[in-house]
Formats: structure tokens, C-alpha cells, sequence
């Protein structure tokens, strides 16, 4: 028997954990460009405090001002919400699909499974999304330098943001945004599940092309895989910008 026909199907809680990990090493990497960008969204909107700024202006003020630990502000809001974003990510898809599917064959067809993955990244904004992103857009906000012990800022943590946030201004203020939120991860996972969204669609064909520009290769090295996966990257952050704009103003 082939290795193929020995391998076991992935459980549940394995994705859960493998996607955990991978959300918590993206977010370690990404956080700090996720904060400049913050930063730039709020930049005119009257409360981001200072002036329009680049994308590397915006990171070396940050830095000279705050520290680089600042360019972290938000992480804990993020890594405390991987792990249950991917919980209800998962499960609520298979609801979604295994609801769609076609009672005779049990199978779901690719409109349906389109349907589920909107379903999935709409309940995954309501749960957990929405209120993580506003606890970490608030400490992103915060321009207090780490560096001086006498400058307090507003929110110490994602815990006490949390706890600030319902206190003075009710639970509600949690869910600000959540339609546009919910409408980003919607489109989002209604793309990721089904495969055909715009970064999917771009990671193929690139794909594709590499390979018949290097017939020889039976398999593309890993360093062009990266390279696709950057480009098709892009894809998804370029056509959701306006939504993301909007929803941290």
C-alpha cells in the first residue's frame, strides 16, 4: 500500500493547534507593520495625533518616539484571540457546509461551500474578531513613549482596555464596526474556504507559471514558494484596504 493510503485524516483539534500556532507566528511577524499601518489609517482622522506620514516615516517616528516595543502595541488583544477565532472559524464552517449539503449525496456543492465560509467569517467576527480588533486598534492608537515611566497610558493591556472600554463607554463599544468587519472576514474565508479567491487564484496561477517556465523542476524550491505566496499575499489586503480603513476609523 502506498504512504498515501496510510495516512490518517487530520482531527479537529489538530487544526486547531497547527492554526493557532500559525496565526501567533504571523501575528509575532506582522504586528509591527500592522501597527504602521494603524498608525497611517488614524493619521487623519483627528485622533491619531499626528500628521499624515509614509509607511517608513510612520515606523521611524514610532520608533524615536515611543521605542521599537512600541511597533508591538495590540499583541496581546491578537494572540489572545487566535486560538478561539480559529475554534469558531472551523467549527461553524462545518455547520454551515454539512447545513448546505445535498441530502441525498451528503456532498456540498461549490456554491454552498461559498455560502458556509461567508457564514464562517461572519461568525467569527461576531464572536471574536470585532471585539479583538477594537481592543487592539485602541492600544495601537496609544502614542505614550514605553521609555518614560511618567507618561501612563490610557490602556495598559488588552485586560485593562478591555475592562476600560466596558466601564466607561458600555459592552457595545466592543462591537463598533462589527458590520464592516464581518463583511472583511466574510469575504475573506467565503474566498479561503472555496479556493477561488483573489490570492488563491493568484497563488495558482503564478504557480502554474513558474512551472512551465522551469519544466525541469518536478518541484518548485521553497524560496519561490515564498516568493508566490508574498505576491498572492498582497491580493487579499489590496482589494479589503477601503473596508479596513474604514472600519479602524
Amino acid at each position: 500500500m502506498s504512504r498515501s493510503g496510510n495516512k490518517k485524516p487530520v482531527g479537529f483539534g489538530t487544526h486547531i493547534i497547527a492554526g493557532g500556532i500559525a496565526g501567533a507566528c504571523e501575528a509575532l511577524t506582522c504586528q509591527p507593520l500592522d501597527t504602521i499601518k494603524v498608525r497611517m489609517q488614524l493619521s487623519r482622522s483627528g485622533r491619531g495625533g499626528t500628521k499624515a506620514r509614509g509607511f517608513i516615516a510612520t515606523g521611524a517616528y514610532i520608533v524615536k518616539r515611543e521605542t521599537p516595543l512600541a511597533l508591538y502595541k495590540g499583541l496581546g488583544a491578537v494572540l489572545s484571540g487566535i486560538v478561539p477565532k480559529m475554534a469558531i472559524r472551523f467549527a461553524s464552517f462545518e455547520a454551515y457546509k454539512k447545513a448546505l449539503a445535498d441530502k441525498e449525496t451528503g456532498k456540498t456543492s461549490v456554491g454552498g461551500i461559498f455560502i458556509a465560509g461567508l457564514g464562517a467569517g461572519t461568525t467569527e467576527a461576531v464572536a471574536v474578531v470585532t471585539p479583538m480588533e477594537v481592543v487592539k486598534i485602541r492600544l495601537q492608537a496609544q502614542q505614550h513613549s514605553l521609555a518614560d515611566p511618567l507618561e501612563a497610558p490610557r490602556y495598559r493591556n488588552a485586560a485593562h482596555a478591555v475592562y476600560t472600554i466596558v466601564r466607561e463607554e458600555g459592552f457595545a463599544t466592543l462591537y463598533r464596526g462589527v458590520s464592516l468587519t464581518a463583511l472583511r472576514q466574510a469575504t475573506n474565508q467565503g474566498e479561503s474556504f472555496i479556493g477561488l479567491g483573489a490570492n488563491f487564484t493568484a497563488y495558482q496561477e503564478i504557480k502554474k507559471f513558474a512551472h512551465r517556465m522551469q519544466p525541469d523542476l518536478p518541484e518548485l524550491p521553497s524560496y519561490q514558494h515564498m516568493l508566490i505566496g508574498l505576491i498572492s499575499g498582497a491580493m487579499g489586503p489590496f482589494s479589503n484596504a477601503p473596508i479596513d480603513t474604514i472600519k479602524t476609523r
